[in-house]
Formats: structure tokens, sequence, C-alpha cells
């Protein structure tokens, strides 16, 4: 369970950083499933390299997790559920998931970059993780969001 007052104590430090943040807490979550899913994904992130991500439709109807929206800031967490990073969504497009785009795979940093490689790992983690009883299906709405890192501790 994620220590929210560390997470709040994170967000302080990236408004005196960044005055332009507004003071409600935005979510905090980490990549992946797994916390090595969410250390790796993070380095991307951290790195410059990911700068999108992408989430089954049918998960969120089945989490009951709000969608993001453009705009919207997130509390990036690692592993071990220590906030490393504030990012903004800049831009939000379903599709199904043979209609991703290798652009879309390229953002998000993984692997080659390759748009096979994204679609060999992501089918591999829908089927292994999904939230929804119908799992993964080529032409499952895929929620492909692109980011932007606002905040990062570099010494964290």
């Amino acid at each position: 369970m994620q220590d929210s007052a560390a997470v709040q104590a994170f967000w302080n430090r990236a408004r005196a950083a960044v005055p332009e943040l507004p003071e409600p807490l935005p979510e905090a979550w980490a990549f992946g499933a797994t916390p090595e899913h969410a250390d790796g994904l993070l380095a991307l992130v951290l790195a410059g390299v990911k700068t999108g991500t992408a989430s089954s439709m049918r998960d969120y109807e089945t989490s009951g997790d709000t969608v993001p929206e453009e705009g919207e800031l997130s509390v990036i967490l690692d592993g071990t559920e220590r906030p490393r990073a504030v990012i903004r969504t800049t831009e939000l497009v379903v599709v199904p998931f043979d209609r991703v785009t290798a652009e879309h795979a390229r953002s998000e940093g993984e692997g080659d970059r390759s748009l096979s490689h994204w679609r060999a790992v992501h089918e591999r983690y829908w089927r292994e993780h999904s939230e929804n009883p119908r799992g993964f299906a080529p032409d499952m709405p895929v929620l492909c969001e692109r980011f932007e890192v606002v905040y990062r501790e570099r010494d964290a």
C-alpha cells in the first residue's frame, strides 16, 4: 500500500519546483502489473524514451477506474510505490488493438520500439493481467495515451 504521506510530500516538492501545478494531489499509480514492470517502465519515462502508454478500455469498465483526460496530471510510482515523477496526459485516442500505430508503439519505448514488439508484449500482458474476463482480443479497444514529464526528482 502506497505511503500517502510520502506522495503528499513529493507533491509538495513538485509544486515548489513547478509553481503552476495545482494544489489538489493527483492520482498516484505505477505502470504495469508488477514491481518489475513499474521499475522498468519508469526508467524509460525518466530517460525520456517512454512518452506513451496503452490501456485496455475493457479493464477500465471492469475496475471502475476513471479514464484519463487530456491535461490530467498523475504522480508515477516506482516498484516500491515511491513517488518518482509527475506526468501530464497530452493526447488520448481509442483504437482497436490491431489498429494501434507504429508511431504509438515507438512512443512506448519498449524493446526495439517496433509495432511487432509492441503487439507481442501487449498481447501477452493483457492475456496474463487483464482485469476483464474477456481478456485479450485483436479488436479490443485500446486507449493510446501520450504524456509529458512535468517534474522528476533527479536524486531519487
